[in-house]
């Protein structure tokens, strides 16, 4: 059977310091944030997901944002190279957590650099976001990596936010969501629903028909569920305040087989 695994990591003391690219400076409130991380994992176990916690890296404010660190596709684990040089400690954890776990591991290698949350993968479909933290070696990496696989590898600009899945994530039926304002090029998405709120652009799919969304994007929350999706709130707002959304606090391992 396909899997339901997830990694995640707590927040480092230094959150705080984590780096903004796209938005105003705001304080972020460490001891909230720790139990907002606390509720989002336990949400994830809630809906059947297996958490299991990469080794903390308390020396990288950004370290909570496990997503930015490897990209997953099958068995495949792909580790990242941040465009922002002070993040790339983070992926030492996770290289050891993807190798227990019995993935296959593969590397970005310079010159290119890739977040993690530049990749949007719908199907065998894998949209990369070609922008501020990663760049066309990156993207060229991923089809290497991924391409003789059976993937097909789509890159995408990136200039308004600092992610792609910062403006688009895609709902079970393979339907890209995204604010408007936000997407540089929503006519590369085949199908493409604008959604009311920025915070409403990200959701992470839990099985079935329910989907995690931001408690910051209720306007949203409320068209999935006219569409027939099953929204789960949690509120991350001290994530939110470091340009973290609901996809980039774990990475999901749906396709590894024991």
């Amino acid at each position: 059977m396909p899997s339901k695994k997830a990694l995640i990591r707590r927040p480092s003391p230094r959150l705080a310091e984590g780096l903004v690219t796209h938005v105003e400076r705001e304080k972020v409130d460490v001891e909230l944030a720790q139990g907002q991380w606390e509720t989002y994992a336990e949400t994830l176990r809630t809906h059947g997901w297996e958490t299991v916690e990469v080794d903390p890296a308390d020396d990288c404010p950004d370290s909570v944002f496990v997503e930015d660190t490897v990209v997953m596709y099958r068995n495949v684990a792909l580790i990242a190279r941040s465009g922002a040089e002070s993040r790339r400690d983070e992926t030492l954890g996770v290289e050891e957590a993807v190798a227990r776990l019995g993935c296959s591991v593969n590397w970005i290698w310079e010159p290119g650099t890739l977040d993690g949350g530049d990749v949007l993968k719908i199907g065998d479909t894998i949209y990369v976001g070609r922008g501020g933290r990663t760049n066309a070696a990156g993207v060229q990496q991923v089809r290497a990596a991924f391409e003789p696989l059976g993937a097909r590898v789509v890159a995408v600009p990136v200039s308004k936010v600092l992610h792609l899945k910062s403006a688009v994530t895609a709902l079970p039926d393979g339907t890209v969501i995204g604010h408007i304002p936000k997407v540089d090029r929503p006519s590369l998405f085949p199908r493409f629903l604008s959604v009311p709120e920025e915070a409403g652009s990200h959701v992470v799919l839990l099985g079935g028909p329910h989907v995690l969304i931001s408690a910051g994007a209720p306007k949203t929350a409320e068209l999935l569920a006219d569409l027939g999706h099953e929204p789960v709130v949690v509120d991350i707002s001290e994530f939110e305040k470091l340009e973290g959304c609901v996809t980039c606090l774990s990475v999901r391992l749906r396709e590894l087989y024991a």
